[in-house]
């Protein structure tokens, strides 16, 4: 019999869903993960583009993420900031000296009309990395939140204003001008993908603009490969981020079953830590699978073991949509 695990497609953001994908990518083995990356956090910074969550999971799969700091490069160094506050520049968002030439290295390209797509495809070989991450848009978008100190960019609020001001509303700015990345869309019609797993990232922040792209949530709801969640939620309080915060700031409650209500549309099931498995019964009330246990991730081994059991848990609900359909 054939142990063989199939390829598989991720969605995800930052730091979060980055610990997942690490855990998929050796889960998995070389060559058999796509991850979709958020890029509403994308933004210009000292004439620079920077995109986190694409950078956050390239150092994270290549392993040279900083562990210390949760982002960024491990030994960074910081001589150019230094001499950037020296001039009076700003240096809120800190970019690390070997960060920095990531950064360089993709604004040139983007200047010379290469697409996001294919810069990141030449980060990641350029960094070893043994599976594929694309931008979920070759097309700017810009997450903005409403808030009672005004409408900020993402990064403002995150970064500079450390997720204090108070939020009424979030949008995807260029959303509706935005159309998915080739290979995001090629890769929800292969008849070979063994599942779709949407990341523990902010389902607000990092998820929702993918989703919100054209088509991709129908995509989703009709798509032959299980769809299966995990959330970052546990006993009320987010694994990492405002996520937490802002759901309570938007009206929503926050647990697992708050995140699976957001994806009920389109997941087969959901992976909520053992914690919150009183809410099961709820959850598969709204027609999507539970599985329960823990989806804490300190160790690379933690990230492996959830890994293989999210996998495990879609190869469960394989066929189910197209016996249902």
């Amino acid at each position: 019999m054939n142990h063989e695990p199939g390829r598989c497609l991720a969605l995800s953001g930052g730091i979060g869903g980055a610990k997942l994908v690490l855990g998929l990518s050796q889960a998995l083995g070389p060559d058999r993960l796509t991850v979709i990356a958020n890029t509403g956090d994308d933004f210009r910074h000292l004439g620079l583009y920077v995109c986190p969550d694409i950078d956050t999971l390239i150092y994270t799969v290549a392993g040279l993420s900083n562990s210390s700091l949760g982002w960024g490069r491990e030994d960074e160094t910081w001589s150019c900031m230094d001499t950037c506050r020296q001039l009076g520049l700003d240096t809120w968002f800190r970019l690390g000296d070997r960060d920095l030439a990531l950064h360089l290295h993709r604004t040139a390209l983007l200047g010379q009309g290469v697409a996001l797509s294919e810069v990141t495809r030449d980060l990641c070989a350029r960094f070893g990395l043994p599976i594929a991450i694309v931008p979920m848009s070759d097309d700017p978008v810009t997450t903005t939140l409403t808030t009672d100190r005004g409408v900020l960019p993402f990064q403002e609020y995150f970064v500079r204003q450390r997720c204090a001001p108070v939020a009424a509303a979030i949008r995807y700015e260029g959303i509706e001008r935005a159309r998915p990345a080739s290979a995001f869309e090629s890769l929800l019609g292969d008849p070979a993908l063994a599942a779709i797993v949407i990341c523990p990232s902010n389902p607000l922040l990092s998820v929702q603009p993918i989703l919100s792209l054209a088509g991709i949530r129908e995509r989703l709801c009709n798509a032959a490969s299980p769809v299966i969640v995990v959330s970052p939620i546990v006993a009320g309080r987010a694994l990492k981020g405002p996520t937490a915060k802002l759901m309570r700031e938007l009206g929503l409650d926050c647990d697992a079953l708050a995140i699976a209500r957001l994806y009920a549309d389109i997941a087969d099931g959901i992976v909520i830590d053992t914690a919150d498995a009183d809410q099961g019964a709820a959850i598969e009330a709204l027609g999507v699978r539970v599985l329960a246990t823990s989806v804490v991730m300190h160790s690379l081994a933690d990230k492996v073991r959830l890994a293989r059991e999210a996998l495990a848990f879609a190869r469960t609900l394989a066929g189910t949509r197209l016996s249902s359909g």
